[in-house]
This record gives structure tokens, sequence and C-alpha cells, in this order.
């Protein structure tokens, strides 16, 4: 039986990362080692930074990242990609030439006969309004249309020039620490979410930047999956446990 793997929020390309080249290696070393122990990979969204596609062009770079899994799909490994809130503006190219599973909206699904309940988490529970409406905005098929009408170079600027600014914000560009059951919007909508779920094994979840595995009943578990900026963390299933683990080249064998 073949691992199940777990991770997001890679952020590539991001203006506010300096070590962006040393990252993205990073990420494609990783995806290499588990090639052969892989039965499914899911990435929870925000693997880029900002990700917009043009009728005929794609942004620049990340030929390494988007290579790996080109080659995980065509090996046999299914590749499903949740849309971020950073990388909402994929039109095909993914599915088409990387051969992954696009999803735009949070997925139950059963694997290894656990169900589980799967989404970047953007939206999920988030009481503030401007990023409520932002998020709105931003999914509406009409002002994404909008966007690609601006030549790529100015699209993209303003995509990751509007990243950068909002990362920058943050102390040293990192999230804030884990605020406890109570302030987190994640874990409120999870437990609201199970009243009428009774169902779900497993809650994974991206978004938040922070690690936490928190057991929510006898039967649920929630996971926050960390980041690929600083962390490197990832979820793996064996079809009996599940681990939230970091990747330290040399030393972490996935």
């Amino acid at each position: 039986m073949k691992n199940i793997y777990f991770l997001s929020d890679a952020h590539l390309g991001s203006l506010a990362i300096e070590h962006r080249r040393t990252q993205e290696r990073r990420l494609v070393r990783f995806l290499d080692s588990i090639k052969h122990k892989a039965a499914a990979v899911y990435l929870l969204g925000d693997m880029f930074d900002f990700w917009d596609e043009y009728k005929y062009v794609v942004p620049k770079g990340f030929t390494r990242f988007l290579g790996k899994l080109s080659e995980l799909t065509d090996m046999g490994v299914d590749v499903h990609y949740f849309t971020g809130n950073h990388d909402i503006w994929t039109y095909g190219y993914l599915e088409e030439e990387c051969g992954v599973i696009l999803h735009r909206k949070p997925v139950t699904t059963e694997i290894y006969d656990k169900v589980f309940y799967l989404a970047h988490g953007d939206g999920l529970g988030d009481p503030d309004p401007m990023f409520q409406f932002l998020r709105r905005v931003f999914h509406n098929r009409g002002c994404q249309r909008l966007l690609n009408f601006f030549h790529p170079w100015w699209g993209m600027q303003l995509g990751l020039n509007w990243a950068k600014r909002s990362r920058l914000k943050r102390s040293d560009g990192k999230e804030t620490p884990y605020m406890g059951e109570d302030k987190e919007y994640l874990v409120r909508y999870t437990k609201e979410y199970m009243r009428t779920h009774k169902d779900i094994d497993y809650f994974l979840y991206g978004h938040r930047h922070i690690e936490l595995d928190l057991t929510l009943s006898r039967k649920a578990r929630l996971l926050v999956l960390g980041d690929w900026i600083w962390q490197f963390t990832y979820a793996v299933f064996d079809g009996e446990h599940m681990f939230l683990e970091e990747y330290v080249e040399g030393e972490t064998k996935p």
C-alpha cells in the first residue's frame, strides 16, 4: 500500500521571499524523494504566490516544479491541486499540460476506508469582512476576465506586488502563532461542520501557515499543514496512521 501525501502554501515566486529559488528546489527534491512511494499527492492551495493564466501565456518560472508535477502524473501518481486565494486564476493549463486533478472547492473523499475533508481553508469561518469581499471579487468570473484584459506584464506585477505587500504587513513575513481553539476560525468552522457531518475522520487545511494537529473527537482529527516557505511540513497517510512531518534534507526519509 502506497502513501498519500498532503502539503500546501509554497507561495512560489513571492517577491517577499529572498530564498525562493532554494525553496523551489527543496520542494522539487521532496517530491522526487516520494515519487515511488506515493499513490497520490494532494496540494492544498497557494503553491504559487500569484498564478494567472492567459489564453496563450502562463507565468514565467516554476519549470522545476511544473516538470516534477508532470513527471509524477506521467508515472501514474494522482496529483490533486486545490486552488487557494493566491492561485485561483487557472483555466486549464495545469490540468492539460501537467495532468493534475484540479479542485476549486472543498472536497470530501474516501481514502483507504477513511473519510477526508480537504480544503485550502480560505473563506471557511473567516470573520474578516474585507477578506470576504475580496474573495468574492477574486472568484467573480467577470472580474477574472477583466484582469486578463491587462497585458501579462501588468497583470503579473499587480498580483505579485499585492501579495508582497500583504505578506510584509506581518511580522517577519510570518503568520500569527496558534491562537487557541476558540480563536482559530478553521477550528471553529470544523467543529460546526462536524455537527452535521459525523462521518469524517480527517480534516486537512492549508492557508493558515501553522502546524496544527488537533484531536476533535474520538473519530475526528484536524490538521493544518504549515507551509513550504519556512517550515517545509507535510502530512502523510499510510492507510492506517496519519503523521505530520518536516522535510529536512539528508535526514528525513519520507
